[in-house]
């Protein structure tokens, strides 16, 4: 029964008067119990409305039944902006977040299967003779109790070797042979320290005595001597004392230690890792190894894909022990994750291996078996890095949520959802200061007349198909051989050079694995002049650019202008004043990374941390400059009557004609509009981007930049985040680079991007285990005629659309 004030009976969420972000005093009726899908192109409002406004309203609510200390804290982190909200439930929560980059964390921890497995071993467990019973703890990495003493519960052991340090023994020292070493000054300086330890710098290495290859390599001594360079003829060098510090320390002591991500990245490369000698690799004491169920010990289950475990746990359900009870509940909740399509997935795989769309849907599983309802489960995105073959189960687990008696309302760009939706909300007509109105509220079948919508001509498509393009011919390729990684064994595969190649494959195939790890590392490699095995072609590629979804900063301070280089042009701008000028302010009083310029109660950030016992940190404006960053002098200076913060404050769009005479502002504010980011404020907090946005910050820099020689560009799903209109966007981008003489290869779920590529490389047929070779490699419409090919059927429905 619906009541006119939205009473206890009434069906639907009442939001009014929503302002949050861009939103325009939104007044929108959402149904309960209900499948509802946000729609609209990226930046248009719909995040704001489902989570800035929904899900923080709920949270606020939540916040006020609790203790005093909580509700002091909401004060802090603000309300949403939003007159009123009525006939709301209970929320939770499924972002796009990834996780904590530790290596404890695990698939098994996340979905708490772990802790299922540990008290399965530790009470129906069998046991050596004699043994006594171990708690649960002591089948945990993580806990002293549990953890190998000698690897700390990782698994692993990280070292050098001497082919590792010197994978090329022909050269001599003075040629460079120990290549673990930094370039520049300082490996000239510890080569000249060796040369005045008396040690021969022109003799092949493989040629000097073993003891003195193990010194200069292994040794922990540091000597300190007196170098006397050699002179060059432009220049006098005087004699410096000089100390030693062999391979090992420096590659050990870099790792360690250095701030710098580059120079980590280049000692890691050699480390040679391997499993620990005392626990195989197995993380755990060997008390809790001897352990078995089912005649194996828990590493080799947790080893297991979540699919197998299951196979293997089933016989144990029979009777009425704890076995039986421990096992079927574990059983059950496997079964939910494989319907995800993540049966590939082993209980100890680290979470940070995983896509942001992985972890959602562990999540979005775990939820599934709480047994909760009544709740408004606000989803972002679910079927991001979800192959079509696996919507379906998608759809099923969300059906069975609602059925439950819960609501869902999911934030989506994927047209199977959209289509199976029971209820859509199209937000727009554009992005940012352009969107922020509700277009449509209602059964999916009426937007197909709501004409301003961006989202209705791709659910409704209309008119006849474009003909098919023609594929570009490739002007060469980059071979790999025998590649051996994760469940990539023994591959051979060819990527052809001078086209836009995409990678398909169900998920956990082994796309990233190939592309941004194995052939970005060897190309990576070849350009940094090591000598690569296992790969031909690389020294047709000048230039390597993969662009990721990482954050491009973890904190406020972090932003679009910083990332991108605008802000320098910005802060010239401002520095060039009259009234700057006359203060004496230079470029540097308008960073708010510096002292003079700004507001010092929150160091430049706009925002201060806020804790939360028992629930994640947040952040909050600061109190003192109302978030604008700088203290009240700098704000003084005005550019066309704009202060910095007012300037920070504009979308790209508006910066782009505010600034249009000011070139190298221009160029930036240009490439940004390109890729469809016109929307974003120049000063958006990192912490506010998508993944995606993250990901087309990192390609716009990469645009503006003068391009010299054949560049590569690798990337891992570009169109996750994206509306389908801004995907053609950022297509056209892609393409162009092609056009201009470049390479791009992107790992690709989304069917419209294979069927424009000019060369398909599927990969599969299957995840994990049942994945890892070649189906089929070639155009699209080859590549969608192959038999046994999970991705052909879907590449060959777009193909004809």
């Amino acid at each position: 029964m619906t009541t006119p004030d939205g009473g206890a009976h009434d069906p639907y969420v009442r939001v009014r008067g929503a302002r949050e972000h861009n939103l325009r005093a939104v007044d929108v009726d959402i149904p309960r119990d209900a499948l509802v899908v946000f729609t609209g192109v990226s930046g248009s409002g719909k995040s704001s409305l489902a989570f800035g406004t929904v899900y923080a309203e709920a949270q606020r609510r939540y916040f006020e039944s609790v203790a005093p200390y909580a509700r002091r804290l909401i004060h802090q982190v603000g309300a949403p902006k939003v007159e009123e909200i009525s006939g709301l439930p209970p929320a939770v929560a499924l972002e796009q977040r990834r996780s904590a980059p530790t290596s404890r964390s695990s698939v098994g921890t996340v979905t708490t299967l772990s802790n299922s497995l540990r008290m399965l071993f530790s009470r129906a467990g069998t046991y050596p003779e004699g043994a006594e019973q171990l708690d649960s703890d002591a089948f945990s990495p993580n806990t002293a109790a549990g953890a190998c003493p000698e690897c700390h519960g990782l698994g692993q052991v990280h070292r050098v070797t001497e082919e590792s340090l010197v994978p090329d023994p022909s050269l001599s020292i003075r040629d460079g042979a120990i290549a673990a070493w930094p370039g520049a000054w300082q490996g000239k300086n510890l080569r000249d320290i060796l040369g005045a330890l008396g040690h021969d710098l022109d003799r092949p290495w493989r040629d000097l005595p073993r003891a003195d290859r193990d010194w200069i390599l292994f040794t922990e001594e540091q000597p300190v001597v007196t170098v006397h360079p050699v002179r060059d003829a432009d220049r006098i060098q005087r004699p410096y004392q000089g100390t030693y510090m062999s391979a090992k320390r420096y590659v050990l002591h870099t790792v360690a230690d250095s701030k710098s991500a580059s120079l980590r990245a280049r000692a890691e490369r050699h480390l040679v890792s391997g499993p620990c000698p005392v626990c195989g690799g197995r993380r755990l004491r060997p008390e809790a190894l001897a352990v078995t169920f089912a005649g194996r010990d828990i590493a080799t289950l947790a080893a297991l894909p979540l699919a197998d475990l299951a196979r293997t746990l089933r016989p144990a359900r029979e009777g009425d022990g704890v076995a039986a009870a421990l096992a079927t509940d574990l059983v059950a909740r496997i079964e939910v994750l494989t319907e995800l399509g993540l049966g590939y997935l082993a209980t100890d795989r680290p979470t940070p291996t995983l896509s942001a769309g992985e972890l959602q849907r562990l999540r979005l599983a775990t939820q599934l078996r709480s047994g909760l309802f009544g709740v408004v489960y606000v989803l972002d995105e679910p079927s991001a890095g979800l192959h079509p073959a696996d919507s379906a189960a998608l759809l099923t687990v969300l059906d069975r949520l609602k059925a439950a008696g819960n609501s869902l309302f999911v934030v989506e760009h994927h047209l199977d959802v959209v289509r199976r939706a029971d209820w859509i909300v199209d937000v727009g007509p554009r992005a940012g200061e352009h969107g922020g109105e509700v277009l449509y509220s209602g059964p999916v079948a009426g937007l197909a007349g709501v004409a301003g919508s961006a989202t209705r001509r791709f659910v409704f498509p209309d008119g006849a198909a474009p003909p098919p393009r023609t594929p570009r011919e490739p002007t060469g390729a980059l071979r790999l051989r025998g590649v051996a990684r994760h469940n990539l064994r023994g591959l051979d595969v060819d990527f052809p050079l001078g086209v836009f190649a995409a990678v398909t494959g169900v998920s956990g195939s082994g796309k990233s694995t190939l592309v941004g790890q194995v052939l970005a590392e060897k190309v990576t490699a070849h350009l940094e002049g090591e000598t690569v095995t296992g790969a031909e072609g690389l020294e047709a590629v000048d230039r390597l650019v993969t662009v990721d979804q990482k954050p491009i900063g973890r904190t406020p301070r972090s932003n679009l202008a910083t990332y991108t280089g605008l802000f320098d042009a910005v802060r010239k701008v401002f520095a060039a004043t009259d009234e700057a000028r006359a203060r004496g302010y230079t470029v540097g009083r308008f960073s708010f990374n510096v002292t003079a310029g700004r507001c010092e109660v929150c160091q430049g950030e706009g925002f201060v941390a806020v804790e939360l016992l028992f629930l994640p940190g947040t952040y909050a404006p600061c109190a003192a400059c109302q978030g604008a960053r700088y203290n009240p002098e700098t704000l003084e200076i005005a550019y066309r009557g704009a202060n910095i913060a007012e300037v920070l404050d504009m979308t790209v769009d508006a910066a782009a004609g505010f600034l249009a005479d000011v070139p190298a502002a221009a160029r930036s504010l240009r490439t940004l509009q390109d890729v469809g980011l016109g929307y974003l404020r120049l000063g958006q907090p990192a912490t506010e981007l998508s993944g995606g946005e993250a990901q087309r910050i990192k390609l716009a820099t990469e645009l503006q930049r003068t391009r010299r020689g054949h560049t590569l560009y690798l990337l891992d799903e570009p169109t996750t985040g994206l509306h389908p209109a801004d995907t053609e966007l950022l297509l056209r981008q892609l393409h162009g680079l092609v056009d201009a003489g470049n390479s791009v290869v992107v790992v690709e779920h989304d069917m419209t991007v294979a069927a424009g590529a000019d060369h398909v490389i599927d990969l599969g047929p299957g995840g994990g285990d049942a994945g890892g070779r070649v189906v089929a490699a070639g155009p699209p419409a080859a590549v969608a005629g192959a038999p046994d090919s999970v991705t052909a059927p879907y590449l060959r429905a777009a193909l004809r659309r």
